[in-house]
């Protein structure tokens, strides 16, 4: 059974569900009950903190903070079709372009779900630290609310760099706009005032909680983006993180890439925080299948309704990898095959998902390679049986390579290259461990465009490694505002104190 019924996600669905299954209309209106009176026990001040978990689901969805950074990398591109599909009134255009609009579709999305869990955390960490229950968990469920909004405050500073802030849930004035050094300095000593108290070991309990893990992932890759962010050379610093969770002793490379994205990934050693997924607690929450595919892959995993037929990876890509790379299984392309292994011919025309798009404008439906990554289901159906797939956000590849960029940067790279598992990253993926002489800005890059792809990392790593406003594939060159989003112009229309970021 996945443990995804561990998780706190799960407790606070099974309470929502129980309530709206209710038909006693004496209840207790549980918005107007004091808060004293609502928490009696453990387990209510657990549930209550996992709505703050629960605004991490929609992250994987078609309009959200993933699909906005997706499709504004090199890595993900959802051109106009030859029937007049998916343009979508150029939304994804301004996304690829870089030329976004502040009252893109998208981007709103994307804001209110960060800023939404921001507001989540804040009010679940005040409720838990008011009522006046004891036990030996609460200080840890206060730790790891405050380290889980830590973490959307960190991508609030990546995508938006100033953004607003508030940590106080009883403030109801309009936020004040803080610049990046400020917040980034905050999620830092946040992080290390709480890490302490966070669950040093894996357990079933923890899954998809916050645990130290975690967090010293998430201080890694801070300190790993401070050069970029802050102007200030923290390299050292993330090798230190690196260090931490590797001296947890907690993690390790799997034998198998894709084990970290099966149906029931639960089970990975790899992986250090996911969003735990369920076909019906989470529905309209995880539906890549639908988001990539056409309707002629039905044949191949036995899906039920109607392909978006929407994401694809953008031409080019596909070239970073070997053809011996069996990461580049990733991505679907050539001829394809139904569940018994036969070519899927349709009206005499062999299925065949090319690696290329003539047209840009007007993408040919089976043109563009398609998403694989994550193990698809049989009888996947939108808003019927969405995916099970815990969604990965940090798994140890990354906090190894982590390491291993900030040494390079920091001119060290060969103290690494010999480590067990940073090699097994390579030679689980039929590959010759990295050597230094591969280690070059460009390669560097590629490789963990190919260890990473569609795993959210895309964006930031390109505007780190210098290339984010280079021209490509159907887009012009950008210059240097672009390294971060518009605010929404809803945004600014109801909070006077923000300023937008230069367009």
């Amino acid at each position: 059974m996945k443990k995804f019924i561990y998780s706190i996600q799960a407790i606070l669905l099974t309470v929502l569900l129980s309530l709206v299954s209710c038909t006693n209309l004496d209840e207790e209106v549980y918005s107007d009950i004091p808060l004293e009176k609502f928490f009696r026990t453990e387990k209510d001040v657990l549930m209550n903190a996992g709505r703050a978990y629960t605004k991490l689901q929609p992250y994987p969805e078609e309009f959200s903070l993933w699909s906005l950074t997706e499709i504004a990398s090199d890595e993900m591109v959802a051109p106009g079709r030859d029937d007049g599909f998916v343009w979508d009134n150029g939304r994804w255009d301004e996304l690829h372009t870089h030329r976004i609009d502040p009252n893109n579709k998208i981007l709103n999305y994307a804001w209110n779900s960060v800023f939404e869990g921001i507001s989540a955390c804040n009010e679940v960490i005040y409720e838990t630290e008011q009522t006046e229950i004891t036990f030996p968990e609460k200080d840890r469920i206060v730790a790891e609310i405050k380290i889980l909004r830590a973490f959307m405050y960190y991508w609030g500073i990546d995508n938006w760099g100033n953004i607003p802030f508030s940590v106080d849930f009883t403030d109801k004035k309009l936020s004040e706009q803080k610049d990046r050094k400020f917040v980034f300095d905050y999620i830092e000593q946040d992080i290390l005032d709480n890490i302490d108290k966070l669950q040093s070991v894996p357990t079933p309990t923890y899954y998809g909680r916050v645990t130290q893990g975690m967090a010293y992932t998430l201080l890694a890759k801070l300190y790993l983006n401070a050069k970029e962010w802050i102007g200030e050379d923290q390299f050292q610093k993330s090798v230190d993180a690196c260090n931490k969770v590797i001296a947890l002793n907690s993690y390790r490379i799997e034998n198998d890439f894709f084990a970290n994205f099966k149906v029931h990934n639960e089970l990975s050693s790899e992986n250090i925080f996911v969003i735990p997924m369920h076909s019906i607690f989470t529905k309209d929450r995880f539906y890549w299948y639908t988001l990539t595919l056409n309707d002629a892959s039905r044949a191949t995993f036995n899906f039920k309704g109607g392909m978006w037929d929407e994401f694809i990876l953008e031409p080019g890509f596909l070239d970073k990898y070997a053809d011996n790379d069996l990461r580049k299984k990733s991505f679907l392309y050539g001829q394809q095959k139904d569940k018994s292994g036969n070519d899927i011919i349709i009206d005499g025309v062999p299925f065949i998902y090319t690696s290329t798009v003539a047209n840009y404008m007007a993408r040919k439906k089976w043109e563009g390679a398609r998403c694989a990554k994550y193990e698809y289901q049989d009888e996947l159906e939108y808003y019927v049986t969405d995916m099970e797939n815990d969604h990965v956000l940090f798994r140890y590849a990354d906090v190894l390579y982590t390491k291993l960029e900030a040494l390079w940067r920091l001119g060290r790279a060969g103290e690494m290259l010999n480590d067990a598992e940073l090699q097994k990253i390579r030679t689980r993926a039929g590959l010759a461990p990295l050597q230094e002489a591969d280690l070059t800005n460009a390669e560097f890059l590629n490789e963990l465009g190919r260890e990473f792809a569609w795993e959210g990392h895309r964006r930031q790593d390109q505007i780190r490694f210098g290339v984010w406003g280079n021209a490509g594939w159907n887009k012009p060159a950008s210059g240097p505002n672009a390294k971060l989003f518009p605010i929404p112009q809803s945004v600014l229309s109801t909070n006077s104190n923000l300023v937008q970021n230069p367009l």
